[in-house]
């Protein structure tokens, strides 16, 4: 899915592939495997993408697709950053808040809520 308005930035000595925060919504797993080609080709350590880009689907997680999305990133050694405001999803979901704690504890796959704080938790693990 190429957008003119992706971005790279190097954050310390980790190189982040920013997605607008207007645009289409990205379709689970199909979308995850076109973000991942563009992170590939764009030698990207990160990917950040707005929680707004992202289906409702992906946070109701009985549909799997954040857990498939999550296992893809991983395998191919990204990181994901779910940037924005997920308090109501959260709200409506004790499994997603679960999921959102673990995430915090990890390091592969986070929720934050805004790009700045991705920076500087990135900022945290360059070495």
């Amino acid at each position: 899915m190429t957008e003119a308005q992706v971005a790279v930035e190097n954050v310390g000595d980790v190189r982040l592939l920013v997605y607008p925060e207007t645009g289409p919504v990205l379709p689970g797993e199909s979308g995850a495997l076109q973000v991942l080609g563009e992170a590939f080709g764009a030698k990207a350590d990160w990917v950040a993408v707005p929680a707004d880009r992202l289906g409702p689907d992906f946070f109701r997680l009985r549909t799997g697709i954040a857990g498939r999305v999550a296992q893809k990133f991983a395998q191919y050694r990204v990181g994901l950053a779910v940037v924005g405001d997920i308090t109501a999803h959260i709200a409506a979901s004790t499994a997603l808040r679960d999921l959102v704690r673990e995430c915090e504890r990890g390091s592969t796959f986070w929720f934050v809520p805004h790009l700045d704080e991705l920076r500087a938790r990135l900022e945290g693990t360059a070495s």
